[in-house]
């Protein structure tokens, strides 16, 4: 059974990761939640759970408006040509529905099927928000706390230059 936001929630604070939580209205795109923005400080994310040619998984966790050249991405990350999980894998491997897809969800993933890779221009931010495991609320912790609660999951993740972060579009 996948965490519940609850369960999420007491992981953290076992881990001693202060955070602050705002509940609104369901978001499932970046669009939709442009005017959360400006209500909750700090570096808003977008996150891509991708399959690659080799069957491989991967989160991409970036900030909300750094465009990602998916055909570049592979070269980046050192994956093979990459295409979106369908949602019954990201259900099954993160515990999470399309439109909550979170670094948070790491939580879910017991058997560390997941390679993650962060966006540098995110850890341009000290504060980050990802949805805790449900897109009907926003959940702000520092960045070094994402790193360390992702770290406590089993994973390592690789802060690289997203393909497309760079052009300014």
């Amino acid at each position: 059974m996948p965490k519940t936001r609850a369960e999420l929630m007491a992981r953290l604070a076992e881990l001693g990761i202060e955070t602050t939580t705002v509940d609104h209205e369901a978001v499932f795109t970046v669009g939709e939640s442009n005017a959360l923005h400006a209500e909750i400080a700090g570096g808003h994310t977008k996150n891509l759970f991708l399959k690659d040619a080799k069957d491989r998984l991967w989160l991409v966790v970036a900030e909300c408006h750094s465009p990602i050249d998916l055909k570049a991405l592979p070269k980046v990350m050192g994956s093979a040509r990459l295409s979106f999980g369908k949602p019954e894998l990201l259900a099954e491997v993160l515990g999470v529905t399309p439109g909550s897809v979170t670094a948070l969800a790491l939580i879910n993933d017991q058997d560390r099927r997941v390679s993650v890779v962060v966006d540098r221009r995110l850890m341009e931010y000290e504060i980050i928000n990802c949805h805790p495991l449900e897109n009907t609320a926003t959940t702000s912790l520092r960045r070094d706390d994402l790193i360390r609660f992702i770290e406590a999951c089993g994973h390592t993740p690789r802060i690289l230059d997203l393909p497309g972060t760079g052009s300014g579009t």
